[in-house]
């Protein structure tokens, strides 16, 4: 059973953290559920060039995020490292966002909407880096960083909620097509903006941690990185089941209208299904962890995710409840192991800090949040090659086109199959369970 120390944190700061996933759960959804559609069903771009067009800016983020995480490893103020960035590049997140559907010029608009995207990714990356680096400094005690984890899972799944399942509605609210995204540009926009300000205004006096000497070098601290064998399996892993997790979200629209014949509300339906069952499985995910360790109740939150989807393969002749009780299956595995990729993230930086005595969150997470951010892309652009090799029509009308049997058997597949193999085929590589941590967790 875990114990309190005297390393814990209060409530306040439990959910002043949290409250920064309102801006990375947004900012990871909605591109991922709207910008492949609204690029192929609105601005009229081919399925293939649509995904490049998604992909290409994240791929920078493999560049961006280490520097970002090198920069605020070596940043001094009296609001810690961390904190300015949550506020300056969360808010300006918040507006390049609105700027990515605003749409301003003719047959440029793609062009446009590539150029928007890679600013605002830019800005993501000192937000999300630093915000991710943060509980490896908050605490040292991992059953703290655990707690942590869940709070923010929980805030997470709440924000994906609110943002996968009302844009869509905010969309139609606005009249649809350029219109209607714009005014959803704006939504989600000032989402972002509430989560940046309450994630730096609800740490304020929690600890910082002790500034350690670091590597001297960005390539030095990378190679330190990459020898950690234990981090970098499970970065793999993480990073390719983001590429499956995308795919789903990237699939959702073109799920509800070719597969479901609900083009209206089908896509707030499924994301009700998939993320509203994350906010109650929480404390049995936590039971889990105690009883099988972190890596073992990965694998099986994992296995729960893909065997879900495999299952929706029924979906054409399923009535549309039980589609949407195996999307909750989806969604609860889903939360599993978000919470506990989450948990072991930490406890590998304190691991590392504690081997060499130097601070290196900010490259570890600089890592970790580039391939999440690079692998959540990747989703969309796999995505949309299906679609294409499918015989997808994409149209500017800001309706989806008709489409063929054949491009529906490639939503399908797309939709299900891909994912759960990119969920499943790569817990091989899962670091093995090592020994038990103070919260009774395992710590690898």
């Amino acid at each position: 059973m875990s114990q309190r120390t005297d390393e814990s944190l209060s409530r306040r700061v439990h959910g002043g953290y949290a409250l920064g996933s309102l801006a990375t759960g947004a900012f990871g959804t909605v591109p991922g559920l709207l910008l492949l559609p609204y690029l192929t069903d609105t601005l009229g771009v081919a399925a293939g060039m649509a995904g490049l067009l998604v992909l290409l800016p994240k791929a920078w983020d493999v560049v961006i995020n280490p520097l970002a995480g090198r920069i605020s490893d070596r940043t001094r103020t009296r609001w810690g490292a961390r904190r300015p960035y949550l506020l300056v590049a969360g808010l300006g997140v918040a507006l390049l966002f609105a700027s990515i559907f605003a749409a301003p010029f003719g047959q440029h608009r793609g062009a446009y909407v590539a150029v928007a995207f890679l600013a605002t990714a830019t800005a993501y990356a000192f937000f999300q880096v630093p915000y991710v680096a943060m509980p490896a400094e908050l605490t040292t005690d991992p059953a703290e960083r655990t707690r942590l984890m869940t709070w923010r899972v929980a805030v997470l799944a709440l924000a994906i909620l609110v943002s996968g399942a009302l844009a869509p509605l905010v969309v139609a609210a606005g009249g649809g097509g350029v219109p209607g995204h714009r005014w959803m540009g704006v939504f989600v926009g000032a989402l972002i903006a509430a989560g940046a300000v309450g994630a730096f205004l609800g740490t304020a006096g929690a600890p910082v941690g002790r500034a350690r000497e670091s590597e001297p070098s960005l390539r030095a601290q990378l190679r330190v990185a990459a020898g950690n064998r234990a981090f970098t399996r499970l970065l793999i892993v993480f990073v390719v089941q983001a590429v499956g997790i995308a795919t789903v979200l990237a699939g959702v629209n073109y799920f509800a209208a070719q597969i479901l014949d609900r083009p209206d509300d089908g896509p707030t339906l499924l994301f009700a299904a998939f993320v509203g069952p994350a906010l109650l499985v929480m404390p049995l995910w936590r039971r889990v962890g105690a009883q099988a360790g972190k890596t073992r109740a990965f694998m099986i939150a994992s296995l729960l995710f893909a065997a879900g989807a495999l299952a929706l393969l029924a979906a054409p002749v399923l009535p549309p409840v039980a589609v949407y009780l195996i999307v909750a299956v989806m969604g609860a595995g889903y939360a599993g192991e978000q919470v506990f990729a989450m948990a072991l993230l930490p406890d590998r930086i304190a691991d590392d800090e504690a081997r060499t005595g130097k601070r290196q969150a900010g490259v570890f997470t600089g890592l970790w949040t580039a391939g999440e951010t690079f692998g959540l892309a990747l989703g969309p652009g796999v995505f949309a090659l299906v679609l294409a090799l499918f015989g997808y029509v994409s149209s500017d009308t800001g309706q989806a086109a008709a489409q063929t049997g054949t491009a529906k058997l490639g939503v399908l597949l797309g939709f299900t199959v891909l994912p759960a193999l990119l969920v499943a085929l790569p817990l091989p590589l899962m670091p093995s369970p090592s020994l038990r941590s103070a919260d009774g967790f395992r710590r690898a």
